[in-house]
C-alpha cells in the first residue's frame, strides 16, 4: 500500500511537471511570434585572365577560393535596437560560388516595407586566398552586398563578383589593351 501511494505521488508530480512543461512551451511559443529573419549570402570569385576588371572569354570560375563574410544585422523595433555579428569563412564550389545561409535572426524582418521591426543590414566579402599559382593577385578583393531580394522572412544578399589576376597578362591570349 506504500508503495502505492509513492508511485501516486511520483504520478502527481510528474503530471505538475508536464503541465508546468506545457504552459513553459506556449509562453515560449508566443514569443516565436515575433519575425523571424532567415538570410543568406552569395556570390562568386573568378579568374580575370586578361587582367581587365570583366569577366572576358578567357576567365573562369575558380573553385578552392577561401572568401571571409562579415555580416550585420540591427533589428530595429520600438522597444529594443540589438546588433548580431556574424562573421564566416566560405570556400567556393566548383562553379566558383561561396555561399552562407543564416537562419532564424528573431525578432526581425526582411521586408523593405515602414515596418518598425525590419532588418536594417551590411554584409561584406573579402578574398582570403587563392587556388591556384597560376592566378593569385587579388582584384576585386573586397566587395559589399546588393540585396537580390527582400521579403517579410527571407533576405538574398548577393555581391559582385570578386576576382584574381595572373601575375603577368597572357599578351598573346588577351592582347596588348
Amino acid at each position: 500500500m506504500l508503495m502505492l501511494v509513492d508511485m501516486e505521488k511520483k504520478l502527481i508530480m510528474l503530471m505538475l511537471l508536464l503541465q508546468l512543461l506545457s504552459l513553459n512551451s506556449l509562453s515560449l511559443g508566443q514569443s516565436s511570434s515575433k519575425p523571424t529573419a532567415n538570410i543568406t549570402v552569395i556570390g562568386l570569385v573568378y579568374c580575370d585572365v586578361c587582367s581587365n576588371n570583366s569577366f572576358s572569354k578567357h576567365s573562369y570560375f575558380m573553385p578552392g577560393v577561401e572568401v571571409r563574410i562579415i555580416c550585420r544585422f540591427m533589428a530595429a523595433s520600438s522597444k529594443t535596437r540589438e546588433m548580431v555579428t556574424f562573421s564566416a569563412n566560405r570556400t567556393t564550389n566548383e562553379l566558383g560560388l561561396y555561399k552562407l545561409d543564416i537562419t532564424s535572426v528573431e525578432g526581425a524582418s526582411c521586408a523593405a516595407e515602414a515596418n518598425k521591426d525590419s532588418l536594417v543590414a551590411s554584409c561584406q566579402a573579402s578574398l582570403i586566398g587563392s587556388s591556384s599559382d597560376s592566378c593569385n593577385v587579388p582584384g576585386y578583393k573586397t566587395t559589399t552586398d546588393q540585396v537580390k531580394s527582400k521579403r517579410s522572412n527571407l533576405c538574398v544578399y548577393r555581391f559582385t563578383a570578386l576576382n584574381f589576376r595572373p601575375l603577368k597578362k597572357n599578351i598573346d591570349l588577351c592582347g596588348k589593351q
